[in-house]
This record gives C-alpha cells, sequence and structure tokens, in this order.
C-alpha cells in the first residue's frame, strides 16, 4: 500500500496552476484551433503535390525525352524553394497570460492605480515559474 500523497496548501495550488495551465495567446478561438492544426498539416503536404502537378501537366500529350528531362528538373527546383513551412507551438502559460493583461490595464490607467500592485506580484510568481519550468 502506497502512503497517502501529501496535501498541497492553497498558495501551492495556485503556483502550479499558473506554471502548468495554459491558455491560447494567438488570438483565436482555441476550438477553431483543433481544426486550423490539421487544415495546415494538410496544406503543407499538399503545396509540393500541387506544384508537381502543375509542372507535369506541360508534358502532356506524346512522350518526348527533352520534354521529360525540362518537367523533371522544373519539379526538382522548384520543391525545396516552395516547400511550405508550418510549425505548431505551445501556448502561453497562465502566468504569461495574466502578466500581459495586467500590463495592459496598467498602462491604460493613472501611474498609482488598483492594478499596479497586483502587476508586481504576478511578475513575482512569473519569475518563480519561469525559474521552475525546463521549456523557457
Amino acid at each position: 500500500m502506497s502512503p497517502a500523497p501529501r496535501r498541497r496548501s492553497p498558495q501551492e495550488k495556485k503556483l502550479l496552476s499558473y506554471a502548468r495551465d495554459r491558455r491560447n495567446g494567438y488570438g483565436e478561438n482555441d476550438k477553431s484551433s483543433r481544426r486550423n492544426i490539421a487544415r495546415n498539416k494538410r496544406r503543407q503536404v499538399r503545396v509540393p503535390r500541387r506544384r508537381a502537378t502543375e509542372a507535369l501537366a506541360a508534358a502532356r500529350g506524346a512522350l518526348d525525352p527533352r520534354t521529360c528531362a525540362e518537367v523533371q528538373e522544373r519539379v526538382e527546383r522548384r520543391a525545396p524553394a516552395e516547400l511550405h513551412v508550418w510549425r505548431k507551438w505551445r501556448d502561453q502559460t497562465l502566468a504569461e497570460y495574466v502578466l500581459g493583461k495586467l500590463e495592459e490595464r496598467v498602462e491604460a490607467e493613472e501611474p498609482e492605480g488598483a492594478n499596479t500592485p497586483r502587476l508586481e506580484r504576478v511578475r513575482h510568481v512569473y519569475a518563480w515559474v519561469r525559474h521552475r519550468d525546463p521549456a523557457s
């Protein structure tokens, strides 16, 4: 029988939430990202295929060795330059998200507004989160 897990204090839970929870910082709905990721992966594969198909369309008709060589050269020449590169990236941590929102609020209000002390506290937490997170 394994020992019972150690209980975490509310402060520890909040720090872990700031470090582990993620928010979509790209500016689009997170549900639409599910469709867009699949769409971009498909597009990444389709672009080189479409370019090759367009180049091969010139070789229709009677097979001529000179025409085949020209088409092959055109396909090989265009493929690396027109490779469509798309990559996913991680959503930002909750600490980064909250920090950005508070910075926007502080800029919009007077210098000693209510959000200035909150911003300093979140900056302190964000520094702790960055120190603990090996990916950042």
